[in-house]
């Protein structure tokens, strides 16, 4: 099972992992950051370098692998954090390894509600790690939403078609229009 979701904060991958244990894709990056780097690592995370273009068919093989082995793999195909009012448009090269696995993906909406609205201060877009966990931790009751559409299998899709069923079923659940 490959899990698509959108990406609105760091908070996102502990949500996901209170329902569902499951691997990441993470951009090798984060293996920098303090705390969170260790604990990525620790999880069996799979990082790709985003600034080399030939890494991601590496990491196509890496992710079938692991889908074919049985793995759970949740991936941010807008490969950004948005503030939670909008969706990046999504990259679609993981998808193909759902369909090399013969497996299935299923879309994951994230919100993070306030008074009816998204809660852009969760966000950590266009913060610091350092800004965006002291914001989060000065919140009283923060909430997440995770909204799980119907698994797609992947047979029968190439992996554009799978990547707008995941975004428009994501879309859907937020309210958002594409």
């Amino acid at each position: 099972m490959l899990f698509v979701a959108n990406h609105v904060s760091w908070i996102d991958i502990y949500a996901i992992n209170s329902v569902r244990t499951v691997r990441f894709v993470a951009k090798s990056e984060i293996r920098q950051w303090p705390v969170f780097g260790w604990l990525a690592s620790q999880v069996n995370t799979l990082f790709t370098d985003r600034e080399r273009r030939q890494d991601a068919g590496r990491m196509v093989g890496a992710t079938t692998d692991s889908l074919s082995a049985g793995d759970c793999l949740c991936y941010f195909p807008e490969g950004a954090t948005t503030d939670g009012t909008e969706l990046k448009a999504f990259k679609s090269s993981l998808i193909q390894a759902a369909i090399n696995a013969e497996g299935r993906i299923w879309p994951v909406a994230i919100r993070y509600p306030a008074n009816g609205e998204p809660d852009t201060g969760l966000s950590y877009a266009n913060v610091s790690l350092l800004d965006s966990v002291c914001k989060v931790l000065a919140r009283q009751s923060p909430v997440v939403e995770l909204y799980f559409s119907d698994p797609v299998t992947a047979a029968g899709h190439d992996r554009r078609q799978l990547t707008c069923m995941a975004k428009a079923a994501i879309a859907r659940h937020l309210d958002i229009s594409q």
